[in-house]
């Protein structure tokens, strides 16, 4: 798919749904997938809702994807507007366009989980031939299943603010994410204090003031150096789940006024598409299976819960606003239930 070739997915029951991805689609590629010279276009829910297509009775269902008639003046350079919010504001008048029916509705479900995976937009040409490769909805949530994980290997890791640490490397065959934990102090018998962090290139790495995930990462290690022992779980969950290009639009987004939910749903991905059920299985290998959970955000508590890790103690994890973050931080208290 990144590399602009057609898939097919092959969900039971189903014919099989043939894609081409918008993103990394061009002119000649379409012309090649689709000989006629025009196709439908899928798009996921949240897409549509920005576009005013889920109000039509085909597209009512909101956890389906949207299927768009191929119109004459549905070329690719209107597919990628459809595709990416970006440009709504520079191509503001689109379509008409028409919903029709979803025939393939697992098919095309896999197919938006497979564009997150792949970290690109979630739309696609479909119905066009020759797919280079057919795989099913099963081989996508394989690879986002924990139950695979393993332990690869473990080293010691002195780091700031925590020299008595070991860093544990985690490793799924279906998968090239690789996640690991930072082992803080020695275990004592008592809950672990757990940080569950997810990956923040612009944050962690680079700085950045338009969140708090950089002060957070490193207040934790102090936090949990200070309390004797525990855990910082460093998941490879950029983006809230999207990855970090779409994360890098999202940021675009919020440029032009929309806050951090509104801006993912534009993109077409769920408010958050996390995996905390990866950490579960992390602490799991790691012998943890109660601990003190380091977080204002409750849905983290809730997924362990629900994986079998019991959080005897919610620690609260805030930090002071910055110029650049107070919105964001904002949306979180009161839009994602953030406890701030």
């Amino acid at each position: 798919m990144r590399r602009g070739w057609p898939i097919a997915i092959d969900a039971l029951g189903e014919d099989r749904l043939v894609l081409l991805a918008v993103e990394t689609a061009d002119a000649v590629r379409l012309g090649t997938f689709a000989p006629a010279g025009k196709c439908p276009v899928l798009i996921s829910s949240g897409r549509a809702a920005t576009l005013k297509l889920t109000n039509q009775l085909a597209a009512a269902d909101p956890d389906l994807p949207v299927v768009i008639e191929p119109t004459p003046w549905l070329d690719f350079p209107t597919a990628t507007a459809l595709a990416d919010p970006q440009l709504d504001l520079a191509t503001p008048l689109k379509g008409p366009f028409r919903s029709i029916a979803v025939v393939q509705p697992l098919a095309a479900l896999a197919a938006v989980r497979l564009a997150r995976i792949a970290g690109l937009l979630p739309a696609y040409f479909i119905h066009g031939i020759e797919p280079e490769v057919t795989i099913t909805p099963d081989a996508i949530d394989r690879h986002q299943s924990a139950s695979a994980l393993m332990l690869a290997t473990r080293a010691r890791l002195p780091v700031a603010g925590a020299e008595d640490a070991e860093i544990v490397a985690f490793r799924s065959p279906d998968s090239g994410d690789e996640h690991v934990a930072l082992v803080i102090g020695q275990p004592d018998g008592a809950p672990p204090l757990v940080r569950l962090h997810s990956e923040c290139l612009t944050g962690d790495v680079l700085g950045s003031l338009k969140c708090d995930c950089g002060p957070q990462l490193h207040a934790a290690i102090h936090a949990i150096a200070d309390s004797g022992w525990g855990i910082l779980l460093y998941l490879r969950q950029e983006g809230r789940g999207i990855g970090l290009v779409n994360k890098l639009r999202a940021y675009q987004l919020q440029d032009q006024g929309f806050d951090t939910v509104d801006a993912n749903t534009r993109l077409g991905f769920a408010v958050d598409a996390r995996d905390f059920g990866v950490a579960a299985r992390m602490l799991q290998l790691l012998g943890q299976d109660r601990v003190r959970l380091l977080t204002n955000n409750l849905a983290k508590v809730a997924a362990l819960e629900a994986a079998g890790v019991t959080v005897v103690e919610r620690v609260p994890h805030s930090l002071p606003a910055n110029p650049h973050n107070e919105r964001y931080l904002a949306t979180k208290r009161d839009r994602t239930g953030h406890q701030l």
